[in-house]
């Protein structure tokens, strides 16, 4: 049985160790879009590091409709923040690529979660900072970010928990309720994550953890997302000549 206050002391803990480890002192940066990963991985900051510690970093593309909820976390949590809506930056990379090339619509829903991790590091490199990469196993699994984007971070508190698990963790570090359960939307393209899966993250998770899924057409979709994005869970593929062997 998943013990969510023995895996929130151990997350804890964990975090505490990696900052003394890779920065003493140093600043946990953390990308706060109103959701529950971000919400759970800033409140597990500061329980670590305490607020005084913890950054938030709020990214719209220029109106984001539920930015209410990124300022409801930082309120609630008492962190210092920064906001940096990074439209005309989208626009400005876009506007300037190549005559005749034509941009991908993949590139296009990508490129803003890339434009926010570089905004990240920015802020992390002048505030003493370490940036939380937000991911979870969930998404994770299934392939569900954006390398060199949300993929992206110093540490990962909360890569190895399932989105069922994370949220039991919320719950005890007291995270409001309306974060912890809100409908999970990737930021980008308007969608629901589940809606843009084809599965829901309580189906995902069971087969996670035990393998068992009792539709056979959402099981050989998650195997074919799983297998299809193992890349972006690996280190980048280097040659090695293995020169005086």
């Amino acid at each position: 049985m998943f013990d969510a206050i023995k895996i929130k002391d151990q997350c804890v803990e964990w975090i505490r160790k990696f900052f003394e480890e890779n920065g003493p002192g140093c600043n946990a940066i953390v990308g706060i879009s109103g959701g529950k990963d971000s919400s759970i991985t800033a409140a597990l900051c500061v329980e670590a590091l305490g607020r005084d510690r913890v950054i938030g970093v709020l990214m719209p593309k220029g109106e984001q409709h539920d930015i209410g909820m990124a300022y409801k976390l930082v309120n609630h949590l008492g962190i210092k923040h920064y906001v940096v809506n990074i439209k005309d930056a989208v626009d400005a990379l876009l506007n300037s690529m190549p005559e005749g090339l034509e941009i991908s619509e993949q590139s296009r829903t990508n490129l803003p979660a890339r434009i926010r991790m570089a905004t990240l590091y920015a802020i992390g490199q002048s505030s003493n900072g370490r940036v939380a990469n937000t991911c979870n196993l969930s998404e994770d699994w299934v392939g569900y970010s954006t390398r060199y984007g949300d993929a992206a971070g110093d540490f990962s508190p909360l890569s190895h928990l399932t989105v069922t698990e994370l949220k039991e963790v919320g719950r005890i570090l007291g995270v409001p309720s309306e974060l912890v359960d809100k409908v999970p939307i990737d930021g980008l393209c308007g969608k629901t994550d589940e809606e843009n899966l084809g599965f829901t993250y309580a189906e995902l998770d069971v087969y996670i953890r035990t393998g068992k899924i009792d539709d056979q057409a959402k099981k050989e979709l998650i195997d074919r997302k799983h297998k299809a994005n193992l890349f972006k869970l690996q280190l980048m593929p280097s040659f090695d000549p293995k020169i005086g062997e």
